[in-house]
């Protein structure tokens, strides 16, 4: 295995579209392999989504002018203002969704047209709207998405300590997990009648089960959608990065923020403030650091645990068991190859 950069050249900037390694990011955050083969993500500090294409490695540009706001519903993707764009996901019509964090808005662009609408929130930071259209509800700081498969998106209403689901058909908002208190949660609570404090990331496994990193709680917790049971799956909840090739429970986790699930549902955790990313075995709960050595510094490419990240956000492993990292503050998309 090995690390490679795909975009970025280690200096927060915008010098334009082209060859991968030659162009300038600012601040990478979600990343995702679209139906197109393509690695997209979320250019933060540029306002914009981009699209590395799979053959050429070429970067391009394929949401946001560039311009901080929160404009152009209705139009082209490309001509719309985005601020601060968090997590992005596809569904099954290739449709992109993507959080636009600091507008407080979850927004939708059709795979048809490239027309870009909100989905979520007024642009306006709060807590609001539960029962009713979702455009007319209030989030405050959304950070992650997610598609459950059965017709739901998921939002991290991080501010608001809640987990909101939206019903696409019918573009209803409720609030499915977290009452607003900051308590810390554990084994055995009710999600759905306990306080939720700090979820961040958002990922599902093969059985349906949602699972839930807790960036202040320094957790990761799984929950059976159909009871609401809570299950600790990693982090004593004290801050730290220790406890490597142990059960996962009894190791430090330092503010996660990112979380994929591979198709064995191995997890694997952005654990953004240690700077690694870190893998926990579906079958043994052990956790090892698989890209990064603790500290912040700017790779080398090569071997993985020399590869040094800075603040990584986004994850994501494809089918084939490449895993895509937002190595933020280091301003690279990078990938570890198998």
């Amino acid at each position: 295995m090995r690390v490679a950069t795909l975009a970025g050249t280690g200096e927060a900037g915008w010098n334009g579209d082209g060859p991968g390694t030659q162009c300038e990011i600012n601040q990478p955050f979600g990343v995702v392999k679209g139906p197109d083969g393509a690695v997209w993500f979320t250019d933060l500090g540029n306002h914009r989504v981009r699209r590395i294409e799979p053959n050429s490695g070429i970067v391009e540009t394929r949401v946001g002018n560039g311009l901080l706001g929160s404009d152009g519903n209705g139009g082209p993707a490309l001509e719309a203002s985005l601020n601060e764009p968090y997590e992005l996901r596809f569904d099954a019509a290739r449709h992109l969704y993507f959080v636009d964090m600091q507008a407080h808005v979850v927004r939708r662009v059709d795979a048809n047209d490239e027309s870009i609408t909100t989905l979520a929130g007024t642009g306006e930071a709060g807590f609001g709207g539960d029962g009713g259209d979702a455009r007319e509800a209030q989030l405050s700081r959304p950070h992650s998405i997610e598609l459950d498969g059965r017709g739901g998106l998921y939002i991290a209403d991080i501010a608001n300590h809640r987990l909101r689901r939206v019903v696409l058909q019918t573009g209803i908002i409720n609030t499915w997990a977290g009452t607003g208190g900051t308590k810390p949660v554990h084994e055995g609570d009710n999600i759905f009648t306990a306080d939720l404090f700090g979820p961040r990331a958002i990922a599902f496994d093969r059985g349906g089960n949602l699972v839930l990193a807790l960036r202040e709680g320094n957790k990761v917790i799984k929950v059976d959608c159909a009871t609401g049971r809570v299950q600790h799956i990693a982090g004593t909840g004290e801050k730290g990065y220790e406890g490597d090739h142990r059960d996962a429970r009894e190791a430090k986790l330092a503010g996660p923020k990112g979380l994929a699930l591979d198709k064995d549902d191995h997890i694997y955790i952005a654990d953004t403030e240690s700077h690694t990313v870190r893998r926990i075995d579906a079958q043994t709960n052990i956790i090892t650091t698989i890209v990064g050595d603790g500290t912040s510094h700017d790779g080398p490419d090569g071997a993985p645990l020399d590869c040094g990240l800075a603040r990584p956000h986004g994850v994501y492993v494809d089918s084939g068991g490449n895993v895509y990292i937002g190595d933020t503050e280091n301003h690279r998309v990078r990938a570890l190859l198998v």
